[in-house]
């Protein structure tokens, strides 16, 4: 029930409005059962009737100037009826739109705590079970919200029916709901069980989804290693598990529908023998107690029902809510404030930085002019791509500086300097959409016109214009309608799309066959004096167009040597 008290929380006037509407709706129920009762009880008895809920309408009736009669009581009837499916629709229509609020709020939530992590968290998480918490486990979560406002509802119908009950005999009514009681905890072990179920499944299934994205990705060289069989032995196994927990789930649901029936049947068997062989009661009172009754009755086994599918729901919540706290536990931190500039140099200032207990750096010192093209070479494993991260303050030195114009990167504005730089990673990253998207990813600050002046710049222009869509055309998966110089230039058109002043460039030619990398090459070297290039590359092309090659040296390395200007740092 934790989760519908924080959902109340942060949606007060939908779940007002709907509990308020459901309330009346019952109230209305109720009012126009107790109106009938009179009419039927006149029926069997063949004259007035003097009890509590013949009192009640014949006053309700008097103080509308209605009299009594078994027309009017029809027309009450309807009316209350009508006013009461009039109520639990705005109830109903409350509850859809907060559903699907619920759910596009943890999305977002888990995103925007996702976006704001730090990158050590970001990378140490499987794809896969982040995208079960956003698509799976948002929808169960808001699940929980329909389930809860459903108990509701079955609630106020249970306490109106009582009411009624009680008018006719009150004795008889707590007699049944004892004995109901009774029964709702004999099954309560079903929803226990349920509640398990949906723990065990939210678990194996965010372990599934993390397996299943990994083989996705990792497809083609399964497929061209012929060893596709072992991804599917280790997702069966999963899948077994995940087949046990929703047996267990679909067994306990099914098993609490079957018995609620027999079970509250018999209750009301009992009752009828009790109330008319033990109390004596008249026949005609029984019969018009046991129809409230029946209602009774009925809303408390939906009532458990939903109470099971609340529980089960809640752990896809807690899961959810887990991943969202832990990612807002990481938040990046920045203290700095200053305005970025970058009109001289970058340098880093004996810097270090260790993953754990593991030194990738350690006493390095670097310096990059404003506008020139440098490269950064060394063994795999030396650093490289750390660099880039720390350019970029997505990774704190452990100790050293860096800084930008003389200014350390801690102090200044990290937002601002980010936007000062283009980047262009090793991996393919284009979406599923137009070659436009692709390049603005959805910024409305960025035009047609914008897209173009990038286009040309990494001379991707005329292979674009040349297509029946032009900038509409969609690149396909991973860019797969495109060919790999194609898909460089338009990451590289991606990265100068927002003017940078800085742009780094992580083996983004690695891919290339040696003719398109040069062609690449020369393109990014027209950009020398306007541009400040940082490119790690383990390819001569990048290299041979560069002002500055840095060598990132392995411990007990001598010097490197190159024609140009070229620089030996020590790492370690």
């Amino acid at each position: 029930m934790t989760v519908l008290k924080l959902f109340a929380r942060r949606y007060p006037y939908r779940s007002l409005v709907a509990v308020l509407a459901l309330v009346l709706s019952g109230v209305l129920e109720g009012l126009s059962v107790t109106a009938i009762l009179p009419a039927l009880q006149n029926m069997m008895h063949g004259e007035s009737s003097d009890s509590a809920a013949a009192q009640f309408i014949a006053r309700f009736l008097d103080a509308l100037h209605l009299s009594p009669t078994l027309g009017t009581l029809l027309v009450v009837v309807f009316v209350g009826l009508l006013l009461r499916s009039a109520l639990l629709l705005l109830a109903q229509r409350q509850v859809g739109f907060t559903v699907a609020r619920v759910a596009t709020d943890l999305r977002l939530e888990l995103l925007r705590s996702l976006l704001t992590a730090r990158w050590e968290y970001f990378v140490r998480q499987p794809v896969g079970r982040l995208a079960n918490a956003m698509s799976i486990q948002a929808t169960q979560s808001a699940k929980a919200y329909l389930h809860g406002a459903n108990l509701t509802a079955a609630g106020v119908r249970i306490l109106a029916y009582a009411a009624v009950a009680a008018f006719i005999d009150w004795k008889i009514t707590l007699a049944y709901l004892a004995g109901a009681f009774v029964a709702l905890l004999t099954l309560q072990s079903l929803v226990s069980a349920a509640r398990r179920a949906g723990k065990r499944k939210t678990a194996v299934l965010m372990s599934l989804l993390a397996g299943i994205t990994d083989v996705i990705l990792a497809i083609k060289p399964l497929k061209a290693m012929e060893r596709q069989e072992h991804a599917d032995l280790f997702l069966r196994e999963h899948t077994d598990e995940l087949n046990a927990a929703l047996k267990q789930e679909v067994m306990s649901k099914e098993a609490l529908k079957a018995l609620q029936l027999p079970i509250f049947a018999g209750l009301v068997g009992l009752g009828v023998w009790v109330g008319v062989e033990v109390w004596n009661l008249e026949l005609a009172k029984m019969t018009m107690l046991l129809l409230v009754i029946s209602r009774i009755l009925v809303n408390l086994g939906k009532a458990q029902t939903f109470y099971q599918n609340l529980v089960t729901s809640e752990a896809a919540f807690t899961a959810l809510h887990e991943i969202v706290a832990q990612a807002e536990s990481q938040e990046e931190t920045h203290q700095g404030d200053r305005t970025p500039t970058f009109e001289r140099e970058l340098r880093f200032a004996d810097v270090g930085f260790s993953y754990d207990d593991r030194k990738i750096l350690d006493g390095l010192d670097l310096v990059i002019p404003e506008g020139s093209f440098a490269t950064l070479v060394g063994f795999s494993g030396a650093g490289k791509t750390t660099i880039l991260d720390l350019i970029t303050g997505l990774l704190r030195p452990t100790h050293g500086k860096i800084l930008v114009d003389g200014v350390p990167l801690s102090d200044l504005d990290v937002k601002r300097w980010r936007r000062m730089i283009g980047y262009v990673p090793q991996e393919n990253l284009l979406l599923h959409d137009s070659i436009l998207q692709n390049l603005t990813l959805g910024d409305p600050t960025l035009t047609e016109e914008d897209a173009i002046l990038a286009l040309k710049g990494a001379g991707a222009w005329d292979f674009v214009q040349s297509q029946p869509e032009g900038l509409q055309t969609s690149v396909g998966e991973r860019g797969a309608r495109l060919s790999g110089g194609q898909r460089q230039r338009i990451m590289i058109a991606r990265a100068l799309i927002h003017r940078p002043k800085l742009l780094l460039l992580d083996e983004a030619t690695s891919a290339l066959d040696p003719e398109t990398e040069k062609d690449v090459a020369r393109t990014l070297a027209s950009f020398r004096g306007r541009i400040t290039i940082l490119a790690i590359t383990h390819r001569p092309a990048l290299v041979d167009v560069a002002d500055q090659v840095i060598r990132l040296a392995t411990p007990g390395d001598d010097e490197a040597t190159d024609d140009r200007e070229d620089s030996a740092v020590p790492n370690g």
